[in-house]
């Protein structure tokens, strides 16, 4: 007896969702009909995929191989699928986007009333997440992420990059005064990321002259999110370090004063939108990457 494409979806589902129940959720099925088409797809392979205990699954050697098939088959099906319908159908149905607060606000959702103009099909659901979020867990179609990529299971897309500066308010400055040195800033009142540590490092050369030690901070006040950092930049509470893409415009509104630029090196967060390949939702993804990319210039 062949296999079907059905028994196909529902082995792979599986895997990727971590378990039968959760796999059912994501189908649409029942966790009994789920687990009878795996069962079946074994008996007729006549071995075991997965080996099943009360709190984990975990793939057989003969289901890690399966599984690469079994993906590129689904994978050739949907393609052949998209390749039919490309040419006539404009892409549509929900596309699932998240980014971090500060890049949600400043360069996405600013563009979205124009992409809908442009693709009224695409229903957006537009997530905001400081941590880096699973897209398989979150349902997430696109992720555009912050600073280096450490997952190469993903397929990538680099938007640009973004210059790191620090940056006070004219009220701030006009009170404590404006630091020259990476000796005076020690003294002020400095605004820092809750998590991860390393973002509390500042590219600001700290080890002496013809040196590019960047400098670890001790913030008086911490937040999660670049955009409460930058409001409390905005208010006069202290000193942060901001990329260009959410306060380029603060600069050049004079909201904002970039300070120690005799002392900056010259870093940049890379930008990058991630994303799994799947040929269902190719069309969607490649033309919200598209739009993004050419309005977002990093």
């Amino acid at each position: 007896m062949k296999t079907s494409t059905d028994e196909l979806l529902v082995f792979v589902t599986v895997i990727d969702s971590g378990s039968i129940t959760a796999a059912a959720e994501k189908l649409g099925q029942t966790v009994s009909g789920v687990s009878r088409a795996l069962t079946r797809l074994e008996k007729k392979l006549d071995t075991e995929l997965v080996r099943r205990t009360t709190r984990r699954m975990q793939l057989t050697e003969e289901g890690e191989a399966f599984l690469q098939r079994a993906r590129a088959i689904l994978d050739a099906m949907e393609e052949a699928e998209e390749s039919v319908t490309r040419g006539r159908e404009r892409p549509s149905g929900r596309l699932r986007v998240d980014a971090a607060s500060p890049f949600m606000l400043h360069c996405v959702a600013p563009h979205m009333k124009a992409f809908s103009a442009l693709y009224p099909e695409i229903r957006l659901e537009l997530t905001s997440n400081e941590r880096i979020v699973d897209l398989l867990e979150q349902k997430v179609d696109i992720a555009i992420r912050i600073g280096t990529l450490q997952d190469s299971t993903l397929h990538a897309r680099a938007l640009g990059s973004s210059k790191l500066r620090v940056l006070a308010g004219p009220a701030y400055l006009a009170e404590y005064g404006e630091p020259k040195s990476v000796e005076a800033l020690r003294a002020h009142r400095l605004i820092g990321f809750t998590a991860p540590e390393h973002l509390n490092r500042w590219p600001l050369r700290a080890g002496g002259k013809g040196k590019s030690e960047t400098l670890k901070i001790e913030p008086a006040i911490t937040a999660s999110s670049g955009e409460t950092l930058r409001q409390l930049a905005l208010s006069g509470w202290g000193i942060a370090c901001l990329a260009d893409f959410m306060t380029a415009a603060d600069v050049r509104e004079e909201r904002l004063v970039p300070i120690l630029g005799n002392v900056l090196l010259d870093e940049r967060q890379p930008v990058s939108a991630v994303y799994y390949q799947s040929a269902s939702l190719a069309g969607r993804v490649q033309c919200f990457l598209d739009f993004i990319a050419a309005r977002v210039r990093l």
